[in-house]
């Protein structure tokens, strides 16, 4: 009886074990497969976010043929955003005016505390050191300029002297002028150059979100335009109200005209660049007709050679930059030399920071000179 049961649980084992081997092999085969899969599916991922080439882009993406390798392409939201920190060819586009954008705001949290001491309190407690390069970058615009205090007439020279850094103009806040004109100014910049940041860094994610990121740069830039009149055309002619309202008016509505135009999806293909420049220096030429009644009413002013030189270097700037954005020079004679650094775009991003710096220098000027002279009495 013994024999036969130990016997019948052998066969009961022989029996199973093919049934334990299978189920293990099975267990075996679901754990290959899923490692597998994570496998194929990080090799996918890795393939799916590499940088690519002019050719392997989305029709949409297409924006300089001289610019041969090291796109980003429809890449998640998060991956597009962190690339921030990484290389290709958008990588100096994006810091160039980021870093832009954190100088402007340290200039207005600079000129803010001049004004407001609770503003003052916050960043000494922050004690952020862009704070301190904006003021240093503040005073010394003046000193610069005093330098060069020879090429001016005697009075503007001894303006210059006289004070130890134009900075010191804004910061003169007893003055009877109010500032607004001067801070919409900043705004517009740190906005200007915040929409192209974000444009550069994200606009690789989809097509909706490419055309949404184009449209909101190109408003940026009409905005930058605007509100670069706002301080020359508010302090000059703020004794003449009429005046003053006509062309703030005037260019306010080519502004909000220029940015309805660029709405329409033909204009931000490529292939319309040339049309879309056209648009933005036609709004800033526009600016030639209050620069001579200002310069007309004002021409005994000594410091109309100073705000001269800084406009004058505003508008060489941005229109020098247009010329590169236009001509795509220097990558059109050298294709794929300069698809990381020295193409084209960076260096009209660096010449609209000059153009911005420089009118700053101006705004600081007219604030100045506002300030002294005030309005006669009716």
């Amino acid at each position: 009886m013994d024999q036969e049961s130990s016997m019948g649980a052998g066969h009961l084992q022989e029996e199973e074990a093919p049934a334990a081997m299978a189920k293990s092999a099975k267990r075996r085969g679901k754990q290959q497969r899923r490692e597998g899969g994570g496998a194929r599916k990080r090799r996918q991922q890795q393939q799916e976010y590499r940088l690519v080439s002019y050719e392997e882009l989305p029709e949409y993406m297409k924006e300089n043929e001289f610019i041969l390798n090291h796109y980003r392409s429809e890449w998640p939201l998060l991956h597009a955003f962190l690339s921030v920190f990484s290389w290709h060819n958008e990588t100096i586009n994006i810091w160039t005016h980021l870093l832009g954008f954190f100088l402007f705001l340290g200039l207005t949290l600079w000129h803010l505390a001049q004004y407001f001491p609770q503003v003052a309190h916050l960043i000494g407690h922050l004690s952020w050191p862009i704070s301190k390069v904006a003021e240093n970058v503040s005073s010394n615009i003046g000193d610069v300029l005093s330098a060069a205090s020879p090429l001016f007439p005697p009075g503007a020279a001894s303006f210059m002297q006289a004070s130890p850094g134009l900075a010191m103009a804004a910061a003169a806040g007893a003055g009877p002028t109010t500032r607004w004109p001067f801070f919409v100014f900043l705004a517009g910049a740190m906005f200007c150059l915040m929409s192209s940041c974000a444009c550069h860094l994200l606009s690789c994610h989809s097509h909706r979100l490419n055309l949404f990121l184009i449209r909101l740069d190109y408003t940026g830039i009409a905005v930058m335009i605007v509100v670069s009149f706002f301080p020359p055309i508010y302090y000059i002619f703020q004794c003449e109200p009429r005046w003053q309202l006509a062309y703030l008016s005037a260019i306010s509505l080519a502004g909000a005209a220029t940015v309805y135009a660029l709405m329409s999806p033909r204009l931000s293909d490529a292939k319309y660049r040339a049309h879309r420049a056209l648009l933005f220096v036609g709004m800033g030429l526009s600016g030639v007709v209050p620069a001579v009644h200002a310069a007309a009413v004002n021409w005994h002013e000594p410091r109309r050679n100073v705000t001269l030189a800084y406009e004058g270097a505003m508008a060489a700037s941005y229109l020098v930059g247009t010329a590169f954005y236009l001509t795509r020079v220097p990558e059109r004679w050298r294709p794929g030399m300069f698809d990381l650094c020295g193409q084209s775009h960076q260096i009209f991003h660096l010449l609209v920071i000059a153009g911005a710096l420089a009118h700053y220098g101006a705004a600081i000027v007219f604030l100045r000179v506002r300030d002294e002279m005030g309005c006669p009495a009716n």
